[in-house]
């Protein structure tokens, strides 16, 4: 039997320490790939393009110029006639190679395919910084394109200009939408606020996508009390850009005038309540089936807190007998998602760490309050252990997608974590 290896104390941070530089210097080796393969595409389009201007090239010369290729490089995938054509594109489409080296070669080739089907120069470079600056998979830049992002980015009416300081109000303004696209909900005409807010946290993933990089969820129906009565907020974010919470409230009815009034009041309860010293001023959002800019005018002009007003759009009702045989809102809110279940186990331990610190100006992140209760209560292995499962918890809340073999092995750290700390609350 061979000998066990005694580990020295600090070998398990030196080997995570290895495995980071490891998968950073292949995803260095990866970028740079693509890089020059998309630098590559780019000048084999440019020339294409200069001879068909030129000389007249035809689509046969295509044809044979990709046999040829694909003769002399026959391991290399990507030399056929479509792919040509496409080379020949895409430098159409960038005709600035500055552009191509600086920002377009950080996308992989199969986005800039996507790209092709923009209307106008102006709009792809729109979906290029997007998506380089969001991380866009290729399926998520397709779906922006065919919701229009492009035209619906900013178009909230806002009151940011008179509640914000500059910089922070164009960001906040960018980054509202109007309107904002839940076409993956197929309500009914008659649905309620509880049934489109439950439609949306079932499709935890996706309400995120549409409402942008940056939001973290922290709650639905997330309560507040206030004058010794109960409120509760339809949905409630954190975001990591902006520094601030963000209060959505849902109504499936025109926009009103009252709606502003109740947004400043929870807004003023939220930054009471939850805000931290070091956050900006919190944002609300107000999405409505419809509203009337005037009305919108007249109600944010003198609120003194940050709110914008936008409309939604939902797919149409399902036909009778695909509705019938689907479960329904309440069926499939009785199964709570995977990720779903990380989210609120991350909820409920930001809960109980913030009542063992006592509550009051809290610091935002777990691990800030982590750090502050001492060893003694929380031994290092617990500390570690919650540490690993918190990415999992934090890309849950960020709807991004997470396999059930992580999501069980977050949920089983979580849930011990939760049972001790719980249990130190108790004791003090």
């Amino acid at each position: 039997m061979a000998d066990l290896i005694v580990r020295p104390e600090d070998y398990g941070a030196f080997l995570d320490a290895l495995k980071t530089r490891v998968r950073s210097a292949r995803l260095s080796a990866a970028v740079a790939v693509n890089q020059e393969l998309i630098g590559l595409y780019w000048s084999i389009g440019h020339d294409i393009a200069e001879r068909e201007r030129r000389a007249g090239w035809g689509a046969k010369i295509i044809t044979q110029l990709a046999a040829d290729l694909q003769a002399a490089f026959p391991e290399m995938t990507g030399l056929s006639p479509r792919n040509l054509r496409y080379m020949r594109d895409f430098a159409s489409a960038y005709p600035d190679p500055e552009f191509v080296q600086q920002v377009a070669a950080k996308l992989p080739w199969g986005h800039h395919i996507a790209l092709l089907g923009a209307r106008s120069d102006d709009e792809r470079r729109f979906y290029v910084r997007q998506a380089v600056d969001q991380g866009w998979s290729r399926n998520v830049l397709t779906h922006q394109i065919q919701t229009d992002l492009f035209r619906r980015q900013g178009q909230a009416q806002t009151n940011f200009d008179a509640t914000l300081p500059a910089p922070q109000s164009e960001l906040a303004k960018a980054l509202i939408k109007d309107p904002y696209a839940f076409d993956f909900l197929a309500m009914t005409p008659d649905m309620q606020e509880r049934d489109l807010e439950r439609g949306l946290l079932e499709q935890l993933r996706q309400l995120i996508l549409e409402l942008g990089k940056g939001f973290a969820f922290v709650g639905s129906q997330y309560p507040l009390e206030v004058g010794d009565q109960d409120y509760r907020l339809d949905l409630l974010f954190y975001h990591l850009r902006l520094r601030c919470f963000v209060v959505i409230e849902l109504k499936v009815e025109a926009f009103k005038p009252e709606f502003a009034g109740k947004m400043n009041f929870y807004l003023s309860a939220v930054d009471d309540q939850l805000r931290h010293p070091t956050d900006q001023p919190s944002i609300g959002i107000i999405l409505c089936q419809t509203r009337n800019e005037t009305i919108v005018e007249y109600a944010l002009r003198d609120s003194a807190k940050p709110m914008g007003v936008a409309t939604y759009t939902v797919s149409t009702a399902l036909p009778a007998p695909l509705e019938d045989a689907l479960p329904t809102l309440d069926d499939l809110s009785r199964q709570l998602p995977a990720a779903m279940r990380l989210v609120h186990l991350r909820i409920e331990i930001e809960k109980e760490l913030r009542r063992i610190l006592g509550g009051g100006a809290r610091p935002l992140s777990i691990v800030a309050m982590l750090n502050e209760i001492g060893d003694a209560d929380l031994p290092t292995e617990d500390r570690r252990a919650i540490s690993e499962a918190l990415g999992s918890m934090n890309r849950a809340a960020h709807g991004v997608d997470i396999d059930e073999a992580q999501v069980e092995d977050a949920q089983a750290s979580a849930e011990a974590f939760l049972t001790r700390i719980r249990k130190l609350s108790s004791r003090g």
